[in-house]
This record gives C-alpha cells, structure tokens and sequence, in this order.
C-alpha cells in the first residue's frame, strides 16, 4: 500500500530522508486498521511484538518545568517511570495527555515517531530493541509504521541507549 497524503506521515518521511535513511523513508507501510498498541502492531505486521518500538512521551518534571521526555520501549514490557525519571535527571516522571503529546509531537498518541517532531525531543531507546535485527516504529499515523534498527533509532533521534524496563510496581503501557 502507498503512503496516503497525511502531514505527518510526509513529515516523518521527509525527516527520515534527511537523515539518511531512504530504505526506512521508502519502507513506510500504511496499514489496512489502526495499529495503537505493540500487539496490534506486531499482529499485523507478523513480527515479534519485542521489534516494536513504542514511543510513550511522558511529562518530565524538575522543580517548576515540565518538559517532553520521549521513550523508545520494546513491545515487549512497560517503561519504568522511575527509571526513566532517574535517567533524564527529573524530580519525576509521568504520562502525558493526548494534548500535551501533540503539541511536543504534532502526532497523535498511538502514531507518534521517533522524528518529525515539532521540536526535538529527549530521548531514550530501550536497549531490548537491539535483540531485534529489524524493529519497527510508528510513522506519525495510527495506521503508519517503518521498519529500522536498534542502531539506527539512537542516531536518528540523538537518543541514549538505556535500560527502561519496568518492576511490576512501577510499569506503565
């Protein structure tokens, strides 16, 4: 199927483009239903729901500001809130609202990418993404994905290698 004229799918295509990155640029796939969640995604795509690459943006606070914090998990477990808080030097760190996701993102929670952001974004990628030689993430649009790699994420999104992974007390999905 080709990549249908949305703004943020030519966005995020555009993007990767100027990063280098014409196989994953070319590769965006817009598929047949919306793919929300990392089993949807991996259902339809027929891959292991750990090559999906979920971007969860969370509100990040320390003292008064609340900035973006954008992290790349593995469909394959829940971010720890502490941790990533930990990791981006915040007094604490929660999830966003669908507002606050699309004025940092321009891009709809469930669709959100690596790229094409408004404005950059800190960045974390899970560290379990690189068991998978092909990870797929979102391209701007519920029903949009690219397929790229561990390696790949962390120099597109000038991102930091982390372990993000959650104990059952602090997970969020």
């Amino acid at each position: 199927m080709t990549t249908p004229e949305h703004p943020a799918i030519s966005t995020v295509s555009a993007a990767l483009r100027e990063a280098g990155l014409t196989a994953a640029a070319d590769g965006v796939r817009v598929l047949a239903d919306d793919v929300r969640t990392a089993a949807a995604a991996a259902a339809a795509l027929g891959v292991p729901v750990g090559a999906i690459a979920n971007s969860l943006v969370f509100r990040a606070v320390r003292g008064e500001q609340v900035v973006p914090l954008l992290a790349l998990t593995s469909g394959a477990h829940r971010a720890d809130t502490d941790r990533l808080a930990e990791l981006a030097g915040a007094d604490r760190v929660g999830r966003a609202d669908p507002a606050f996701v699309r004025e940092h993102t321009g891009q709809p929670i469930g669709g959100v990418a690596p790229v094409g952001h408004v404005r950059p974004i800190r960045t974390l990628v899970d560290r379990a993404l690189a068991d998978h030689a092909v990870v797929w993430a979102a391209a701007g649009h519920p029903k949009a994905v690219f397929p790229t790699t561990f390696d790949e994420l962390v120099a597109l999104t000038g991102g930091v290698a982390a372990d993000v992974g959650a104990e059952e007390e602090n997970r969020v999905p």
